[in-house]
């Protein structure tokens, strides 16, 4: 067996690719760099065709399985403080049939807003308790994204309605309560928390 003769030019390489690997084989250049790797190394991987780019800072190595929702790991490892919300978390839930064309997340007021090339993403500023309750974590492609429950979601989305419909709202609620269990406490106390539990509250009596 020929082995790669270990060289000034290939011991970057190999830190680089056992860099990848140790992640699962998803790197953003800022981990690069903390794992001792530098840009042009990435750069070189790239152009070599051994790793691609998913996004501005963000490579996979070649090889390694598909991902299975790359605009999701994209967006989970890009806007890391950031929370699915919306019509995407309602398509995440299945509670939608609308099909997003962007990404809807929400970040705390104050932060920094995410800059993506791609995929499309509609950041929203929530605070408070309104952006801090109610958000499960799921693993996705063996990355960690954030999502508001059901719940929240329906609470935001009643908040929002002005915006993404009260259509596509009330289609969401009706999917909801058309599953078991309805979490009616729940349901509630987000949208005390979003301010809509006065205007919401008509539709699920009528639902349930």
């Amino acid at each position: 067996m020929v082995q790669t003769p270990d060289t000034s030019e290939s011991r970057p390489i190999a830190r680089a690719l056992q860099a990848f690997r140790a992640t699962g084989g998803i790197l953003r250049t800022r981990d690069a760099i903390q794992a001792g790797v530098h840009p042009r190394t990435l750069y070189q991987l790239r152009d070599d065709g051994q790793i691609e780019q998913l996004s501005r800072g963000l490579y996979r190595l070649l090889g390694t399985p598909s991902l299975g929702h790359p605009d999701l790991v994209t967006v989970a490892l890009k806007i890391p403080g950031g929370v699915l919300c919306l019509i995407s978390a309602l398509a995440w839930h299945e509670l939608t049939t609308q099909i997003p064309h962007e990404i809807s997340v929400a970040i705390r007021r104050g932060a920094e807003p995410p800059r993506l090339d791609y995929p499309p993403v509609r950041h929203y500023w929530f605070s408070g308790r309104a952006f801090s309750e109610g958000i499960e974590t799921h693993q996705v492609d063996g990355i960690p994204l954030h999502v508001y429950s059901r719940e929240k979601t329906l609470a935001d989305c009643f908040k929002h309605r002005h915006r993404i419909g009260l259509d596509t709202v009330l289609e969401a609620l009706k999917a909801y309560c058309q599953r078991r269990p309805v979490h009616t406490e729940t349901l509630l106390h987000y949208a005390e928390i979003c301010r809509v539990k006065r205007i919401m509250t008509p539709y699920l009596e009528a639902l349930l």
